[in-house]
């Protein structure tokens, strides 16, 4: 057992967290992202059960967020001509306040096809429950 350790946090979630390392990226994907065609070369974790705010407020207890780039996180951004809200954004970005001093400020977008790219790259891909349109992230790691 261990203190402190969020829940939801599997130990194959916490050591994939560990053996990253600087720069390297993580994706925490709603229930419709291609996880798995993304993650051919990445690490795949299931998390079907869990919304992607909760999921991301308890990475962020463990995880510190790049302080040498601009926008360690980033989001997918809504394709031109589709109709769809986003309030699971400002969702987002009140969870990173709680843990980075850099809020809003620190998230960027990426248009969905290259935000696909990017994911291909990532060290690890976390497959969520998330219903919510559009509520991917992409994490980039710091150090402590």
């Amino acid at each position: 057992m261990l203190k402190n350790i969020p829940k939801i946090l599997s130990p194959e979630l916490l050591k994939v967290l560990c053996e990253m390392g600087h720069s390297d990226r993580i994706v925490i994907a709603d229930a419709n992202f291609p996880a798995e065609s993304m993650g051919k070369n990445a690490i795949v974790i299931r998390a079907d059960g869990h919304s992607a705010t909760e999921l991301l407020d308890a990475v962020l207890t463990v995880f510190p967020l790049d302080g040498y780039v601009s926008h360690p996180v980033c989001l997918m951004q809504v394709m031109q001509g589709d109709n769809v809200e986003t309030p699971i954004w400002e969702e987002y970005k009140a969870i990173v306040k709680k843990h980075d001093e850099r809020g809003a400020d620190a998230f960027g977008e990426y248009e969905r096809f290259e935000f696909y790219e990017q994911a291909k790259k990532a060290y690890a891909i976390v497959a969520t429950g998330e219903s919510a349109l559009y509520a991917n992230l992409i994490l980039q790691k710091g150090v402590i």
